[in-house]
């Protein structure tokens, strides 16, 4: 069978399965043997009851001593029954599962397996899993593979494909030449490729996974290192002499810049205002005021007569950007000098995807008649259908990294192409006069004062903008180099002294009853909490806590009348970004998520983050959760839970609890990473790597680049016989893996 195959031709996969698998955008075989496992579940021997330990996931084959009762706790189903064995009686636990009532009855015999946790009376096995013997025996000792789904989507059927599949391809030709391979010890392609979904043992795992690692990273390396090539020492086309509008926004601050703000502010000034491109990456924990950063590059291409955008990875973040943009120059009173005497302000638009075709239509007018000259929004800045007038600077989140093709489209977005054509949302034309029409409304609409250029004169900036990217993830610098090897690299490491640091605390499961009476206080305090699960819904393999099912726990726990809403990734974008915008504007109390407010909001009155199964999360990315908190002038709390009970876990916790300094977090992570960690949900979700952490697997990244620029600098064009299908390999696989991994 063929790696093009569409997987619609395996057996069992239907016409349904198939549209499944293409939301987790496998359309082929290669596809879908690409598609790696995010955890494995090893199955251990059976246990005596008088044996297991609380925190601990175990297996145990017991008779029912008391059949099973049903009770509600308002939305809330729990049933409990209480089992045996030779050794001793243990209560067990279900959520939302009333019909296993007429399952679990007195003598019935099977196995279960579960984590175990002591609460403040007993100790009990929560939500386990039900097995007849025979079949638990039958996995006993074997490590199954756990893949992301979708909803509809089991994790049975996707691993019979990935084996159908597996079975019937021809063997890949190995594209990694024989020296590298033997040089870092690396595994043979296929049987990498084989190993990684269905590995005999702990040690063929990770010999599988360090290929397959090493291959993403090598060809990232390799991709990033030509691409610099291409754009490096390009020549600043913009005449940008004047930055007083930044001085005078410094001068009108009610607080003064820190060191590291003023050193960061020096090397993006003199970039813009220099003799070359400026493609930079400024580096800072959350709250070291990066966003005034970002402001006073803006206003220093404005004040030159050039327009300059803001992209951000959400729409609600969007939105606090241009709200929170607005009220500073306007507090500041920053205006534009408009000759004569004559002064106007700062005119920004905000340009999101949900605003209607009306809203659209005005903002595209403003922005292509140079009557807006900051704008602010997510995707929709360059996904949608925008004629910028001398665009010299884009800013944006390293979420959506701005790169070749992202710039492309905005430099060549011309006046004569027909953007308010038949092809918009309204399906007519749009004539001259009604264009002006829009801009009168538009003006209107958003309070613009006149006095902004021609459009005519876009056709003046062609060329690609100034590139600023902000980051909030700590990456040790010799990381940082290699990743962001085509970019400049400003860190600002200090924090502005108002912020009150984050007070923490690292505790196990019994400690939730003390946390959900803290959590209540804090909201009758009129503050907000956030509750942060590693799953969006219970998993037969994984046992962790889950956004769905913790959400109905917590409204058992707390008062009726605190709000309480959930979030996760698989909500469709309106309904995230309402719950998101409810939050922030006051209108929910807790919100029980998934990472993905990692970013995209900013609620300064949030004070608690309280993280379960904390052990499952990478310390940088917990980091970064806890940069959700701590924003206001409140004092701020984060809750770190260890649901695994393992006292190595929780000394690798301790570390966020001795300091709220990234940098150093980042790098006590990286002391203390071994192989058993990439055993467990993504640690830092980096740049979106299919199997590759930066942290996890930081010494395969050094090598991996050690190996491009070595090929780079023996076998430019990949001539040699050894390199030419490594050169296929980078020709063939280069944009599509750049583009989905770093732009």
């Amino acid at each position: 069978m063929d790696r093009s195959t569409s997987v619609g031709k395996l057996k069992g996969i239907g016409e349904k399965t198939e549209k499944l698998l293409g939301k987790l955008d496998i359309h082929t075989i290669d596809d879908l043997i690409h598609y790696y496992p995010r955890e494995y579940e090893a199955f251990g021997p059976l246990q005596d009851i008088s044996d297991i330990k609380p925190g601990e996931i175990c297996a145990i084959d017991i008779t029912v001593a008391k059949s099973a009762e049903v009770k509600k706790v308002r939305s809330l189903t729990i049933v409990n029954a209480y089992v045996t064995d030779a050794s001793g009686m243990l209560k067990v636990t279900w959520y939302n599962m009333p019909f296993l009532k007429n399952t679990i009855k007195h003598g019935y015999k099977m196995v279960l397996r579960g984590r175990v946790v002591k609460n403040r009376y007993e100790t009990v096995m929560e939500h386990p899993v039900i097995y007849k013997r025979d079949d638990y025996m039958a996995l006993c000792g074997a490590r199954q593979p756990v893949y992301a789904l979708t909803a509809g989507l089991s994790n049975k059927v996707l691993s019979k494909a990935v084996k159908q599949a597996l079975s019937e391809i021809k063997d890949i030709k190995d594209y990694i030449p024989a020296g590298i391979r033997k040089e870092n010890e690396l595994a043979e392609l296929n049987y990498a490729l084989r190993t990684i979904h269905f590995p005999k043992d702990e040690q063929e795992l990770i010999f599988a996974r360090k290929r397959l690692v090493f291959d993403e990273f090598f060809l990232f390396v390799l991709g990033i290192r030509l691409l610099k090539e291409k754009s490096s020492e390009k020549k600043n086309v913009y005449d940008i002499s004047r930055a007083s509008l930044s001085d005078r926004l410094i001068e009108a601050l009610p607080y003064e810049l820190t060191n590291a703000q003023k050193k960061v502010w020096s090397e993006i000034k003199n970039d813009l205002l220099g003799s070359r491109m400026m493609n930079r990456l400024v580096q800072g924990d959350v709250g070291s005021g990066k966003t005034v950063l970002a402001v006073l590059a803006l206003l220093t291409v404005v004040e030159n007569g050039y327009q300059g955008a803001l992209m951000a990875p959400t729409e609600v973040l969007a939105k606090q950007h241009y709200e929170s943009l607005l009220q500073m120059l306007k507090g500041c009173g920053i205006m534009l000098e408009q000759g004569y005497g004559r002064k106007r302000p700062v005119n920004i638009v905000l340009l999101t995807g949900s605003m209607t075709a009306k809203e659209k239509k005005c903002a595209y007018a403003l922005i292509e008649n140079h009557e807006a000259d900051i704008i602010i929004g997510t995707h929709a800045l360059i996904q949608e259908k925008v004629v910028y007038d001398n665009l010299a600077l884009v800013i944006t989140d390293e979420q959506h990294r701005f790169g070749v093709r992202q710039r492309e489209l905005l430099s060549k977005k011309a006046v004569n192409e027909d953007y308010f054509g038949a092809e918009d949302e309204l399906q007519e034309p749009v004539y001259e006069d009604e264009k002006q029409q829009w801009i009168k409304e538009a003006r209107a609409l958003l309070n613009i004062e006149t006095g902004g250029k021609s459009a005519k004169s876009v056709t003046e900036s062609v060329s690609e903008p100034h590139i600023l990217v902000m980051s909030a993830t700590p990456i040790p610098r010799t990381l940082a180099l290699i990743i962001y090897g085509d970019m400049d690299i400003s860190v600002v490491d200090e924090l502005p002294a108002q912020r009150l640091p984050i007070k923490n605390c690292v505790v196990d499961t019994s400690y939730r009853p003390t946390a959900y009476k803290f959590i209540e206080a804090e909201v009758r305090k009129g503050r907000q909490v956030y509750v942060i699960c590693p799953l969006v819904e219970e998993s037969e393999m994984l046992d962790a806590e889950n956004v769905l099912d913790y959400t109905e726990k917590l409204k058992a726990q707390l008062s009726p009348d605190i709000r309480i809403a959930y979030l996760h990734g698989r909500m469709k974008a309106k309904e995230k970004d309402e719950i998101m915008e409810c939050f922030a504007d006051g209108g929910i109390n807790v919100l029980v998520s998934t990472t993905v407010i990692e970013v995209g909001i900013n609620v300064p009155n949030a004070t608690v983050m309280m993280v379960e199964n904390a052990e499952r999360f990478g310390l940088a990315q917990l980091h970064q959760l806890r940069g959700r908190v701590g924003r206001g002038k409140h004092q701020s709390y984060c809750i770190f839970i260890n649901g695994s009970g393992s006292d190595d876990k929780n000394k690798r916790l301790e570390i966020l609890n001795k300091s709220n300094d990234g940098f150093y977090i980042a790098a006590e992570d990286l002391k203390l990473r071994g192989p058993g960690d990439m055993f467990g949900i993504r640690q830092s979700g980096m740049l979106d790597f299919s199997i590759g952490d930066i942290y996890t697997d930081a010494e395969i990244l050094k090598t991996a680049a050690k190996a491009a620029e070595m090929v780079l600098k023996e076998d430019h064009g990949f001539e040699r016989e050894e390199n030419t299908e490594l050169g296929r390999k980078v020709e063939s696989e280069m944009l599509k893996r750049i583009s989905r991994l770093y732009l």
